[in-house]
């Protein structure tokens, strides 16, 4: 008898994380649980239980969860201001990738006539990275949710996971590539408009854009592939003087973009870091205090990099929790992205004006 419950509860669990998956992936809830039941049938495939039971262990088919969420997390750069980046997931081992840094560049001869041509060694040296690691904190699914078969319960649990994931990289990732304070291969410009009476902010005007883009010039910065990503204060202000970008905006927005000015492929992102009134970076995550705003920042997309590491799906049965009898799941996912080096990028901060005067 108690085999048969197993059983009949195996059954069903697997019938419901089928069915939200296939919901969430937007297939038929019926293929789903047949394709869940049929890979369930596997002996061993997915549990370390006798293989004749043939069926799940009374859990979540981790490697669907694994796979929906890899699919979900992928598809979440696309069309956004990380799309287009050079990816070296292929080089990630055990969650750190290993760059080369090559020191310096060759000295170039024009119209040469002494041979033989000197010799100029380049230094290189490795340089490991470990990715930034993503927990989110468990989401409780009683049994009694899962006994009223409520099949959309799993594809929310994974998208609401999935949204914070993506949120905390994307912030993670924008404070990367900002530089900690203003130096001579790290400007971080303020800006000079007009004062916002209620927040004593300065506007971004047209000028201070075009300082970006000579700042940009000044690095020795290629003039293709420059990338501006606005906070949304910067591109309300954009759009209060110039027609060209109202334009874009309303009617040529597409593959994530908000539209191009002075060499800009231009995005706009809600998770850029706040700076000071002095200039300074602060930690990611931090509130804003008085006069303190969020940044705008430009770099040059060959000299940036994203990698994506292991995903792992953490799943604590509700037969192991006699007292509230629910399931608990999370996940654990290592990513990164930023600059190769901190000589190819421009933040704009918006400057503080205390008082009008």
């Amino acid at each position: 008898m108690k085999r048969f419950l197993t059983l009949v509860t195996a059954l069903l669990f697997n019938a419901l994380v089928g069915a939200a998956v296939a919901f969430g992936a937007g297939f038929s809830p019926v293929a789903g649980i047949l394709g869940a039941e049929a890979v369930a049938s596997i002996p061993g495939l997915f549990t370390s239980a006798p293989a004749q039971t043939g069926i799940l262990r009374a859990g979540i088919l981790r490697e669907l969860w694994t796979g929906e969420m890899v699919k979900a997390l992928r598809g979440g750069l696309e069309h956004t201001w990380l799309d287009g980046i050079p990816d070296y997931t292929a080089a990630v081992e055990n969650d750190v990738i290993h760059m080369v840094d090559i020191v310096g560049d060759p000295d170039v001869l024009v119209n040469n006539t002494n041979y033989p041509i000197a010799i100029q060694a380049l230094t290189d040296q490795d340089i490991s990275i470990s990715l930034d690691k993503y927990q989110t904190k468990a989401t409780p699914i009683t049994d009694d949710e899962l006994h009223a078969l409520s099949y959309d319960k799993m594809s929310r649990v994974i998208e609401s996971h999935k949204n914070a994931i993506q949120d905390a990289k994307f912030a993670k990732a924008a404070w990367n590539f900002c530089a900690a304070s203003n130096t001579a291969t790290t400007p971080v410009l303020a800006t000079t408009g007009a004062r916002d009476a209620a927040t004593g902010r300065l506007a971004m005007t047209r000028a201070d854009l075009i300082g970006m883009k000579k700042a940009m010039d000044d690095l020795g910065v290629p003039a293709q592939n420059r990338r501006l990503v606005l906070c949304s204060d910067h591109v309300n202000d954009i759009l209060g003087w110039s027609e060209e970008f109202v334009r874009q905006y309303n009617l040529d927005n597409v593959n994530g973009k908000v539209g191009r000015l002075y060499g800009f492929d231009i995005y706009e992102a809600s998770e850029n870091p706040l700076y000071t009134t002095a200039g300074a970076k602060k930690s990611l995550g931090a509130t804003a205090s008085a006069g303190e705003f969020k940044c705008s920042f430009a770099f040059y997309t060959p000299r940036a990099f994203k990698a994506s590491g292991s995903l792992v799906p953490y799943f604590s049965e509700a037969s192991r929790d006699p007292q509230n009898q629910q399931n608990l799941a999370n996940f654990r996912h290592y990513f990164i992205a930023k600059p190769k080096k901190a000589d190819a990028g421009v933040v704009m901060r918006s400057a503080y004006q205390a008082n009008a005067n």
